[in-house]
């Protein structure tokens, strides 16, 4: 089951690597005022936490041959019996829910950033 857990940990990461770029990127494009760039982050950040967590509180009924770990696994390791499908769904929520805590993480440190620059005046317009 430890496979399952890192084929997982894999696929969550990489999604939530393509949704840390796209908030990079929007980030970049308000670099001309670091305050509302930080706020624009810790905005897009929260948003992403949030997904991340109706996806753990989804991912326990989701059937497992419906997502993309089950894709990447051997059939030698995928889940057969009931209880081997609901310990899937519990690694996928315990996935899920992993990131959604660092991204809630991050966001919280972006808004302290953010809130850091208004209270010092950092503005450039």
């Amino acid at each position: 089951m430890e496979a399952i857990r890192q084929i997982a940990v894999f696929c969550v990461g990489r999604a939530v690597m393509f949704g840390a770029l796209a908030i990079g990127l929007v980030m970049l494009s308000f670099s001309f005022d670091p305050a509302w760039a930080f706020r624009a982050g810790a905005i897009m950040t929260l948003f992403m936490a949030a997904v991340l967590l109706f996806k753990a509180q989804t991912a326990k009924h989701k059937q497992p041959s419906r997502t993309e770990v089950w894709i990447y696994l051997d059939d030698r390791i995928k889940p057969k019996n009931d209880h081997a499908v609901s310990y899937f769904g519990k690694i996928l929520s315990e996935v899920y829910g992993r990131f959604a805590q660092v991204s809630l993480m991050v966001a919280c440190g972006m808004f302290v950033v953010s809130q850091t620059f208004f209270a010092i005046g950092f503005s450039f317009y």
